[in-house]
């Protein structure tokens, strides 16, 4: 086997997971290249631009990115990385247009709680009570930088050197590894309330109370009340080219329209990847930023993991896919419209259910530079299974027919909308698949609290790693730049982590 010039470590896809990990070792000083298969870099957050308008493919919803002391875990992948992120901070987060009436969300529990209690103040006070309880937990976590953060033993001394945080997570052990629907449980008996907070995790998850994890949600709460909630300058696509000009700037190599087809493994251990272009490029380590299902079912021979190990991999349950409407509209007279709503049209059927939950972002709102003049950009979704999706004859009606629940979500915001649109770009499961580069358009793995935990970033093969929304700790920005936090971590010295973390704390003195 012939193999090409030999980097330290080679990514396999430049998602938000792929590029955090990267960059980081790149920072560290590895050689680091990355394959995109795709010719825009940022997986599912990458942009793209049609007849002048700019879209985001995915995430719409970003806090903490102007905080100079963040705990957002990408801002402090972009502070070591030395790269400057302009955003756009706003309040209230958005509108919820449920059955009963529009509930505006702020960020800051005070003023959230007045608005709940507009519907049940009952419930407002129940609310109060399940976000402190999340806020103790919040709080020792926050004192902890994420970056520093490893998936091995190198981790203890680096918490050891936070002795206050790790008595204040004491007595909060007994939620750490619970679902946020057992603190609901514990506070909330009102039924609206608890709708709300089974919407609250869905939007963050995909999954409700009762299947997300109790930290992952007292983040969100916690940076609510301490952090801006804002919205990068350019969308997505500037926060995926400050990572990419931070792997660049510090030696490392991004490779677009470059698919792997292959990881070669030899008696167990990575060796490097084969392209499809049947280019072999040699390497001692291998991170995947492909889900688990791509990477071990079509990356990977059958026989390169252990039976059973691959078995239950891919068995594991996924989220469904999305239908996506990207439009570019006329925006005269629409002056005072908010970025953010999520529609719930029926409370007969569940939140889940497909169609039923419209998620609506109009960015443009807050940076007028992504649409022409006049104009806006919209982007609306909506869960979608896989099942029954193909490319036939009656593929472009049925698209229109499983967007039209968008659209009357849209109307509850836009009433006029179809009148609008001046661009319209209808995206299925498929779509999904085929530009996001996900097995089956999915929006990551199922993985309900209580049921299991998502994997590490370590795999049964030496050397080989994965990162991204289905390894620890799970779906959403800021868990995906964690994952890349801790899969770069797992490489290097402890010594070299504590570095930087050294270099982030002092940044914050200097500010603070």
């Amino acid at each position: 086997m012939k193999l090409a010039s030999k980097p330290d470590v080679v990514v396999i896809g430049s998602g938000l997971g792929g590029l955090v990990a990267a960059a980081l070792l790149a920072r560290y000083g590895q050689q680091v290249l990355v394959c995109e298969s795709h010719t825009i870099p940022g997986g599912a957050a990458h942009g793209f631009t049609r007849q002048g308008y700019r879209f985001d493919s995915g995430p719409s919803f970003f806090s903490g990115l102007s905080d100079p002391v963040s705990r957002n875990p990408l801002r402090q992948v972009l502070d070591v990385l030395g790269e400057e992120m302009a955003a756009i901070a706003y309040d209230p987060l958005g509108y919820y247009h449920l059955p009963e009436g529009t509930l505006p969300v702020y960020r800051q529990l005070a003023d959230y709680r007045h608005e709940v209690a507009q519907f049940t103040p009952q419930g407002a006070r129940e609310l109060e009570a399940f976000v402190q309880r999340l806020l103790a937990l919040y709080e020792p976590l926050r004192q902890i930088p994420s970056l520093g953060l490893r998936p091995d033993w190198g981790v203890v001394p680096f918490l050891l050197r936070y002795p206050k945080a790790l008595l204040g997570l004491l007595p909060q052990l007994g939620v750490v590894q619970k679902s946020v629907g057992h603190v609901l449980d514990q506070t909330v008996t009102d039924p609206w309330v608890r709708q709300l907070i089974d919407l609250e995790c869905f939007l963050l998850s995909g999954l409700k109370a009762h299947g997300t994890i109790a930290p992952e949600v007292a983040f969100v709460f916690g940076e609510r009340e301490t952090a801006p909630v804002d919205y990068p300058v350019g969308g997505s696509e500037a926060l995926v080219n400050a990572l990419v000009r931070g792997l660049k700037k510090w030696g490392g190599e991004l490779r677009l329209g470059t698919p792997v087809d292959q990881i070669l493994v030899e008696q167990g251990r990575v060796v490097g990847v084969k392209l499809r272009s049947g280019e072999t490029i040699a390497a001692a380590t291998v991170i995947s930023n492909a889900t688990l299902w791509d990477t071990y079912q079509y990356l990977l021979q059958p026989d390169d993991l252990p039976p059973p190990f691959r078995e239950t991999a891919l068995a594991t349950p996924a989220v469904n896919s999305f239908m996506h409407l990207h439009l570019g509209i006329d925006g005269t007279g629409l002056d005072d419209l908010a970025v953010h709503h999520v529609v719930v049209h029926s409370r007969d059927r569940d939140l889940t259910a497909p169609g039923n939950t419209g998620m609506i972002s109009i960015p443009s709102v807050l940076d007028p530079a992504l649409a022409p003049p006049g104009q806006h950009v919209v982007h609306a979704y909506t869960l979608e299974p896989w099942e029954g999706w193909q490319r036939d004859a009656t593929y472009e009606q049925r698209k229109q027919e499983r967007a039209e629940p968008l659209y009357r979500a849209l109307e509850k915001v836009m009433p006029d909308i179809r009148d609008r649109v001046q661009v319209e770009l209808i995206g299925t499961p498929l779509t999904h698949q085929r530009f996001l580069r996900r097995y089956q358009g999915t929006y990551g793995p199922a993985i309900a609290a209580g049921q299991g935990l998502f994997p590490d970033c370590r795999t049964p093969i030496a050397g080989l790693l994965r990162v991204g929304d289905s390894t620890l700790p799970g779906i959403g920005v800021p868990a995906v730049a964690a994952s890349g936090i801790l899969c770069a971590n797992s490489l290097v010295p402890s010594s070299q982590t504590a570095s930087l973390v050294d270099s982030l704390t002092s940044a914050w003195s200097r500010v603070q």
